[in-house]
């Protein structure tokens, strides 16, 4: 167990927590099996709690034709990585790993997207990605025109945007809060699972 604290702010006790804050968090570690840092160190507030997650899910959770699941945690990966945001990288690389069913491709999109074993579609997605990132103001027609030529819509190119523009919000609160990534991320999807 890693002896330092998980964020510079107040951490509340579970059993102090508004009712559907507390049952949110008992969800995600029934399911998961632990509770993942970021919900602990936002639920001080529980108010922006429930809307960080609340649109963390409409953007991450959709099923979608043009954009699937693994892609849109491809987006968080490389954008995280270009704003140094260790959590982040290593959080959603694990469910990226998992999600693809690659136990590479996280530490390659982190490294460097360009030279990832991932499609030219892909490296498009991640190139406006990180434009919306690092450089919204710049974006013009022709990055639409770019995404379109490789078959993504008016409602993937939102998504995509939408997507790296929501993680540039949880990646400057993560840097500011000091958040700590769970030790548990570290080895997810790694390697196979027992049965």
């Amino acid at each position: 167990m890693n002896p330092n604290p998980i964020s510079r702010f107040p951490i509340p006790q579970l059993d102090s927590l508004p009712e559907d804050v507390r049952e949110r968090i008992e969800a995600v570690a029934e399911k998961s099996g632990f509770i993942p840092n970021v919900f602990l160190a936002l639920a001080w507030r529980p108010d922006e709690f429930r809307a960080f997650f609340t649109y963390h899910d409409a953007l991450m959770e959709k099923e979608s034709p043009g954009l699937d699941k693994a892609e849109r945690e491809m987006i968080v990966v490389a954008t995280s990585a270009r704003n140094q945001c260790q959590y982040c990288v290593i959080a959603h690389g694990a469910i990226l790993r998992i999600r693809a069913k690659n136990p590479y491709i996280a530490d390659q999109l982190a490294s460097n997207y360009r030279k990832a074993d991932i499609s030219e579609r892909q490296k498009v997605m991640l190139d406006y990605a990180l434009k919306v990132s690092r450089e919204a103001e710049t974006i013009n027609d022709d990055d639409h025109r770019r995404l379109r030529e490789f078959g993504f819509d008016e409602a993937d190119i939102w998504d995509i945007g939408a997507i790296s523009a929501f993680f540039g919000l949880s990646n400057r609160l993560v840097n500011m809060s000091s958040m700590r990534t769970n030790d548990e991320f570290y080895l997810m999807g790694r390697v196979p699972r027992e049965k």
